[in-house]
């Protein structure tokens, strides 16, 4: 009898092993009470945008989806509004995967602490087209998230993307 349960039990505890890692991946930053200045306010929001945008460019969208509420608002110039983070998340796997990688233009990340709420992330985003840079341009756009914390974990409850268009060369 204990020869069939050491299978099933080894199995439990990698799976349990496997979720806590995943959680910590996901949530390996400070809670903003643990933040004392603006450079690890700065640390944390490009430690969760480096996160986020991995999983959007590897299209991994279960872990895409932890960043967002499941009432997140996405609102994008030239796509209209997205609400809701299933819809989102369908978005990225019908629009996204296989077609665009995005990229942080360097120097252009602003955060700014929101009180009792988390903070608000701004910058300057460009879209490439893997294996089709000849016939598509690089796309470059502005954004805004807001970030939450609650409930021990930072997620995203606003999205405006916009000013798109080609990237300079």
């Amino acid at each position: 009898m204990k020869k069939f349960f050491a299978p099933l039990r080894i199995a439990l505890a990698l799976a349990l092993l496997a979720l806590l890692a995943a959680r910590v991946d996901a949530q390996a930053v400070p809670a903003p009470e643990n933040i004392k200045s603006q450079a690890e306010l700065d640390q944390t929001v490009t430690a969760l945008d480096a996160a986020l945008f991995d999983s959007y460019n590897r299209c991994e969208l279960e872990k895409f989806a932890s960043f967002f509420v499941d009432d997140v608002e996405f609102y994008h110039d030239q796509g209209g509004v997205t609400l809701g983070r299933t819809a989102l998340t369908d978005s990225v796997k019908k629009n996204i995967c296989g077609r665009v990688t995005r990229e942080l233009v360097p120097g252009t990340l602003q955060v700014y602490y929101t009180k009792g709420y988390g903070a608000v992330e701004m910058g300057v985003h460009r879209f490439h087209h893997p294996g089709h840079e000849d016939t598509e341009p690089v796309g470059e756009g502005k954004f805004v998230h807001l970030w939450q914390y609650k409930d021990g974990a930072w997620k995203i409850t606003r999205v405006i993307s916009c000013d798109h268009h080609a990237a300079a060369k």
